[in-house]
C-alpha cells in the first residue's frame, strides 16, 4: 500500500466532543460517507483551532487528502490520518427537507447492522464503524462523571495558557449519557455511552438557559430520548470503537422522520 495521501471527498456525519491533547491542544474524533460509500474517520483533528473556512458541519462534503492508515498506533481499519491544510469545505450542508430526502438518499445505501454483528465484524475484518438499527430503546441513562478534567489534562491547560497560543475555554460535562437498547438479536439490552458532540453542546446552552447543571442534564434526556427515540423516527446510532480499548459507543444519532409506507398512503387517500 502505497503511504502518499489520497484526495477523497467525505459527507461528514459524526463529530464527537473535543477532548484534550498534548500535540493538538484538543481533538475531535470525526467521521463520514466517502463517494463511494465507505467509512472513514478523519484522526486527529484539531476542529476549534482550524481556520473558520475549514469548520465544517454535520452532512456537509468536504474534500480532503488522507493518508492510507491512521495516526500513529491507529491501527482501526477505517482510519485515515487527514492532512490538515488540504481541507476544504464543499457547499452548505445536505437539508433535512423532503424527510431529510438528501441525508436519506446517502445513508439508506449503508448497511446496517446489530451490536452483537458489528462485534463480530471487528473480530474478523477489524471493522470499528458502522450503523445500527435499534429494535427498541429503553431508555437514556444518565450518570455522575468526573466534574473537572483530570490532573495532567489540567496541568495541560495550565501550561499552554503560559507558553502556548491563545487556549479556547473547554468545559468538562460532568455526566455520563448512555443510551440503553435492543437489537433484533438482543438476548439482553446493550448499554452505550453517547460521545455526540451535539449532545455536549445541546447540555452547555442548557446550562446556560436553565442555571442548574441537572435540570440541563434532563432536558437533554427529553430531546435525545423522548424527540429522537419517538415512534415518529426511524433511528438510527452511528457507533464506533474508542481507540484503543475496542469498546463500542454512539458517536451519532440519525433520526430522519419515519416513511409512510406506500399501503398506508393509498388507504389513507381511498
Amino acid at each position: 500500500m502505497s503511504d502518499r495521501p489520497i484526495k477523497t471527498k467525505v459527507l461528514i456525519t459524526v463529530m464527537t466532543y473535543p477532548h484534550p491533547s498534548r500535540g493538538y491542544q484538543e481533538l475531535v474524533c470525526t467521521a463520514g460517507i466517502t463517494e463511494n460509500d465507505e467509512w472513514v474517520r478523519l484522526y486527529p483533528i484539531d476542529y476549534r483551532y482550524r481556520p473558520r473556512n475549514q469548520q465544517f458541519r454535520k452532512y456537509q462534503w468536504v474534500e480532503i487528502d488522507l493518508l492510507p492508515r491512521g495516526d500513529k498506533n491507529d491501527r482501526r481499519k477505517e482510519s485515515r490520518k487527514p492532512i490538515l491544510d488540504s481541507l476544504q469545505v464543499l457547499g452548505e450542508p445536505l437539508p433535512t427537507k423532503n424527510g431529510w430526502r438528501e441525508r436519506r438518499e446517502i445513508i439508506d445505501r449503508m448497511p446496517t447492522y446489530t451490536v452483537k454483528q458489528l462485534r463480530e465484524l471487528h473480530k474478523t475484518e477489524r471493522t470499528s464503524l458502522g450503523i445500527v438499527r435499534p429494535t427498541r430503546v429503553l431508555d437514556l441513562k444518565i450518570e455522575p462523571a468526573e466534574p473537572e478534567w483530570k490532573p495532567e489534562w489540567q496541568n495541560l491547560f495550565d501550561q499552554l495558557t503560559l507558553f502556548g497560543p491563545v487556549q479556547k475555554p473547554l468545559r468538562k460535562i460532568p455526566y455520563k449519557f448512555s443510551y440503553v437498547f435492543e437489537c433484533e438479536d438482543s438476548h439482553r439490552p446493550h448499554n452505550a455511552m453517547i460521545e455526540d458532540w451535539e449532545l455536549g453542546v445541546l447540555w452547555l446552552n442548557e446550562v446556560a438557559r436553565l442555571g442548574d447543571e441537572e435540570q440541563a442534564a434532563l432536558s437533554v434526556k427529553r430531546k435525545f430520548f423522548d424527540e429522537i427515540c419517538s415512534d415518529k423516527k426511524d433511528t438510527l446510532f452511528f457507533m464506533g470503537t474508542v481507540f484503543p480499548y475496542n469498546t463500542w459507543v454512539v458517536l451519532g444519532v440519525f433520526w430522519p422522520p419515519k416513511q409512510l409506507k406506500p399501503d398506508f398512503i393509498q388507504g389513507s387517500l381511498f
